[in-house]
């Protein structure tokens, strides 16, 4: 990656003492971390949620790696993340978390497969769109901003929701989203018959959402939605994604 860099900077930046990323703009930045998988164990990373609430496009890259946020088993060298702020300039700094990596021992086989539909009757408020003229986003300030700054509530208008292409939303599954403990979920994309739009960046839900044993029943997943090329309207419960369900190999030591 290193050796490319050069054919498309247009500057290099110091993130040092912290640097703001500019919505709009590409960034590539090598990690702190290294990887050295063993044969057998591939790796595959996804934004973290928070990075996604905040419309933050990122993927990880490797050296000669094949595809986007997938590691083959046996690489060992460094890891580089591609970061493309879209609603949001944002702040960051040397420990910044961005993504998120799991590890999976060959191919685990896809326990179960559900559907995904969106919450269009849980109040006068359905959800938000993110504000274009915001202020900068402090990703290590957890609680440090006022939603108000940074969002607009959506309401209904004859029972249905226009989304409108290029903006971002964040809105709520229909469904209460239950993960066993010993099992894993990615919301994967959706199929293009369903709809032109991309909905939830993180993917990945954690062993124990959504249980009594985390604290966590009746949680519904977020939904952080963007449009492509055409407006897209919406209906209560519309099927909007797909969980699937992977098993674990072996009890989780946190929930």
């Amino acid at each position: 990656v290193s050796e490319r860099i050069a054919d498309v900077e247009m500057h290099p930046i110091d993130p040092s003492k912290g640097v703001v990323l500019e919505k709009g703009c590409v960034y590539i930045a090598e990690l702190q971390e290294r990887l050295a998988l063993p044969p057998g164990l591939i790796a595959r990373a996804n934004p973290k949620s928070s990075t996604g609430r905040v419309d933050v496009f990122v993927r990880l890259l490797t050296d000669r790696g094949g595809s986007f946020g997938d590691v083959d088993a046996g690489y060992e060298g460094p890891l580089y993340l591609e970061i493309a702020p879209q609603t949001f300039s944002i702040l960051g700094r040397p420990g910044t978390r961005l993504n998120q990596l799991r590890l999976k021992a060959g191919e685990p086989p896809k326990l179960e497969t559900r559907s995904v539909g969106v919450d269009l009757q849980g109040g006068d408020i359905v959800g938000f769109r993110g504000r274009r003229h915001a202020g900068v986003v402090d990703l290590d300030r957890i609680d440090g901003h006022d939603p108000k700054d940074f969002w607009e509530p959506l309401t209904l208008r004859r029972g249905e929701l226009l989304l409108d292409p290029g903006e971002f939303y964040i809105l709520a599954s229909n469904e209460a989203v239950e993960i066993p403990v010993m099992q894993a979920a990615e919301m994967t994309p959706i199929d293009p018959s369903v709809g032109e739009f991309r909905v939830h960046y993180a993917g990945f839900f954690d062993p124990g959402f959504g249980t009594d044993e985390a604290h966590g029943a009746g949680s519904k997943g977020v939904l952080e939605v963007r449009t492509h090329d055409t407006p897209f309207l919406l209906e209560h419960g519309q099927i909007v994604a797909r969980l699937v369900y992977e098993p674990l190999t072996e009890r989780p030591t946190r929930l």
